[in-house]
């Protein structure tokens, strides 16, 4: 199975929003997202929990109000990043995540305004990793960072290729869908499908998506290397969020 994507490099801020916490703005693959963070704060009694922090995640999309797809990716997020979040440092709290969709790629075959009003599949990879990056900027701990990406089956000419990134023209045609997430330790921490696939196809993802988010970078003599003809499958998620945190550390610490 062959393996292609059609996205470019991501870009990120940190420390966007003034009055948060934590922030960050993340854009991949035609999605851009801005995450505040806020916490650990005071939690209502009814979220209260006697052991751990209680995880808060709200999405919001670029057009309208939140509807059934906005709770189901908000159950997902919240699910996965409470695993990384060292929330029993921080019973009976709250840590919120607001997750606001900005921008979203554009489909010529479908009416814009529906794309941005109701979320698919394909933009689970930039809401979580927006989170992450706000979740690093606001200083809660966390046990490891993680990365996401998106993979699409997608059957052409009577075979069938693997997109990352995939655009909402090829989540449209695609067989099948598949989210997942790796920590920084290359422990798979979220796994998400949609579609007909087989096992063989599954671990064909997984492979590719494993690259994606777990790239070692090859080091000499103490100074790493980027090799730019290899490792085509996408970008190298990992070093991505790495180089944010140095570049933010560097710009926090040039006054001195």
């Amino acid at each position: 199975m062959t393996v292609s994507t059609t996205s470019t490099a991501p870009a990120a801020a940190l420390g966007v929003l003034p009055r948060a916490d934590g922030s960050a703005k993340y854009s991949h693959a035609g999605y851009t997202v801005t995450a505040s963070v806020n916490g650990p704060i005071e939690a209502q009694r009814r979220d209260e929990h006697p052991y751990e922090a209680h995880v808060d995640v709200i999405v919001r999309p670029a057009a309208g109000v939140g509807g059934t797809r906005e709770r189901h990716l908000e159950s997902i997020l919240q699910s996965s990043l409470s695993q990384i979040i060292l929330v029993k440092n921080f019973p009976r709290s709250l840590i919120q995540i607001v997750l606001q969709v900005e921008d979203s790629p554009e489909n010529d075959y479908v009416n814009t305004k529906l794309v941005q009003a109701s979320l698919n599949f394909s933009i689970m990879p930039a809401l979580f990793q927006t989170a992450v990056l706000a979740l690093l900027s606001a200083g809660v701990p966390i046990r490891a960072t993680a990365t996401a990406t998106a993979i699409a089956i997608v059957p052409q000419d009577g075979t069938k290729r693997s997109v990352v990134d995939p655009s909402p023209r090829d989540v449209e045609i695609a067989q099948s869908v598949h989210v997942l997430a790796f920590t920084s330790h290359d422990e798979l921490l979220l796994a998400e499908s949609e579609g007909d696939f087989t096992v063989k196809e599954w671990d064909d993802v997984y492979e590719t998506a494993k690259d994606v988010c777990c790239r070692p970078v090859p080091t000499k003599e103490g100074m790493e290397m980027v090799l730019d003809d290899e490792h085509t499958n996408g970008p190298d998620l990992r070093h991505f969020l790495r180089s944010t945190m140095e570049n933010k550390v560097a710009s926090d610490l040039h006054w001195k």
